[in-house]
């Protein structure tokens, strides 16, 4: 049953809806069925039997846990977040603001290794659990890819799986935490609305909710958190890439004055020249190309220069508004 309901930031409609939750043990051609047809309709859904150890998840929630819990000045050593390092408050390099502090590192395990020396107090402990989990949610998002392109019929299976298994990948890592204040029943915008640029991404939360996504303008489903799940989204990239199919939607996270709520997010990348384009399988003569080819590096330029909400992948159409409207609805 869909109900819906006013929204407590800015009156926005609400919807209770529940995502697709896959089962990635189930048979594996109906999975990649699963998977398209939930990036289709909702761009996110989730993943159980997932394959990433119970030890790995609860080590780095528990390092994440002690950086946050650690004072503020501590806290500072790590940043600014430029990008990379601690982040409060300012997202990004526009003027965005969110209720949040944050931890955002790149992937590459000698950064990490540098990185550490400010974050912990124990580097090689912290750099090893990152590291970990890194490798392990990576695996994971590498399946997924397989998987889609398998649903697809994309010839290559590792076509888009490939590209975050490159060494050179550019993927990120974000810890992200909002924390709780003293006003009660207040609700406060955490991260405010945008679409992931790169291809894939895999979050987890603690088990307080405040994710939503919204599939239609105006119109927002609250992500309940689940202990036994990944949230598995569709980044701007993998649009490109599926040539429009797949829909890189919109998401926020709302801050709980009651409950402090922390996120851990990957973010899969390609390398920074590797060319974005989709594959022969996804442009026919009723649906060309939807978008022109272009570099990871200078996407990520693009994602840089603009404002949090803005519709980057906009500026990539390689044909009129009109067509490009028309092919995607």
């Amino acid at each position: 049953m869909v109900v819906a309901s006013p929204n407590p930031v800015r009156n926005e409609k609400i919807l209770a809806i529940d995502l697709p939750m896959i089962d990635l043990s189930a048979d594996r051609s109906e999975v990649g069925k699963l998977i398209v047809r939930a990036c289709e309709e909702y761009g996110f859904f989730k993943v159980i039997n997932h394959g990433v150890p119970e030890g790995v998840i609860a080590e780095m929630e528990q390092e994440s846990v002690n950086f946050f819990e650690k004072p503020l000045a501590e806290k500072q050593r790590a940043g600014p977040a430029n990008p990379f390092g601690y982040g409060c408050k300012n997202i990004g390099f526009n003027g965005d603001m969110g209720e949040v502090e944050f931890l955002l590192l790149h992937t590459n395990p000698l950064s990490i290794a540098q990185r550490s020396k400010s974050i912990s107090n124990d580097p090689s402990k912290f750099g090893s659990a990152m590291n970990n989990y890194i490798r392990a949610v990576r695996e994971l998002a590498c399946e997924i890819l397989d998987l889609m392109a398998e649903g697809l019929w994309v010839r290559d299976p590792s076509y888009f799986s490939k590209m975050i298994r490159d060494v050179e990948n550019d993927s990120f890592f974000r810890i992200n935490h909002y924390p709780s204040c003293c006003n009660n029943n207040t609700t406060r915008v955490g991260f405010g609305e945008h679409s992931d640029p790169q291809i894939l991404t895999i979050l987890r939360s603690n088990d307080v909710g405040g994710l939503q996504i919204s599939p239609d303008h105006g119109v927002w489903i609250p992500v309940a958190p689940d202990p036994a799940a990944f949230c598995v989204n569709v980044g701007d990239v993998l649009q490109a890439m599926t040539n429009g199919r797949f829909v890189s939607v919109r998401h926020r996270a709302l801050s709980d004055s009651s409950q402090s709520r922390m996120s851990m997010a990957y973010f899969g990348a390609p390398a920074l020249q590797a060319r974005v384009s989709a594959p022969p399988e996804m442009v026919t003569t009723n649906r060309p190309s939807l978008y022109r080819p272009f570099t990871w590096a200078e996407y990520k330029a693009t994602a840089y220069s603009l404002s949090l909400g803005d519709n980057r992948l906009d500026l990539f159409i390689n044909c009129k508004d009109d067509d490009h409207k028309k092919l995607l609805d």
